[in-house]
């Protein structure tokens, strides 16, 4: 009986390990002046992406955030409905997010949230999940 119980143990902290081990730390970091995002994966840069960011009028806000819900196929409630794919929320109603409008990429154009091609929001939302929202770090600086 003891040896079941062992045996037992010794599975489950297998897959604890496991799962731990598969849980890396993400962190994208936003640059208001170049308007691109870096996303790292366990200290390893990744991806560079062109982004749109807060246009005149209103704010991208500065910090370092951990990411807070997902919401693969979100609409703005305050911006008469418009999607937001792949959102990686991290300050309130403030994400990450894909766009369609991908011609304004690289300059300020949206309501203050961070958007990027829905391909590489897609990616980034992945990662997101993946690692975990408390492996998850944002940070905005100028």
């Amino acid at each position: 009986m003891k040896r079941i119980a062992l045996a037992v143990t010794a599975c489950l902290c297998m897959q604890f390990s496991t799962v731990s081990a598969r849980a890396g730390t993400v962190v994208a970091v936003v640059d208001l002046r170049s308007q691109t995002m870096t996303v790292s994966e366990d200290g390893a840069l990744k991806y560079r992406w062109r982004v749109s960011t807060a246009r005149k009028g209103y704010v991208t806000p500065i910090g370092s955030y951990t990411a807070k819900w997902l919401s693969k196929d979100h609409r703005s409630k305050k911006y008469d409905d418009a999607p937001m794919p792949y959102a990686v929320f991290f300050n309130g109603g403030y994400a990450i997010h894909g766009t369609y409008e991908v011609r304004r990429l690289g300059r300020p154009a949206s309501h203050g949230c961070v958007r990027l091609d829905t391909r590489n929001a897609a990616t980034f939302f992945a990662m997101a999940a993946d690692a975990g929202l408390h492996n998850t770090r944002i940070v905005i600086s100028e």
